[in-house]
């Protein structure tokens, strides 16, 4: 259950910061819209990337 709690958590959270670079970007803030993604880009691969290919590893193992 803590599993998806986290996980929907965490889409809603990234839906949210995607959003708010997309209306960043519509508002003239280059720097910040990029400045996000960059840091999301770094956030996979730091930390989700690890549990991405492991779940993917799982599924494919079905």
């Amino acid at each position: 259950m803590t599993d998806w709690l986290f996980a929907f958590f965490h889409l809603f959270l990234l839906i949210g910061i995607i959003g708010y670079a997309v209306f960043s970007l519509f508002q003239g803030n280059v720097f910040r819209f990029v400045l996000i993604l960059l840091c999301l880009v770094g956030y996979y691969f730091l930390i989700l990337q690890k549990s991405v290919k492991k779940e993917i590893k799982r599924k494919r193992k079905k």
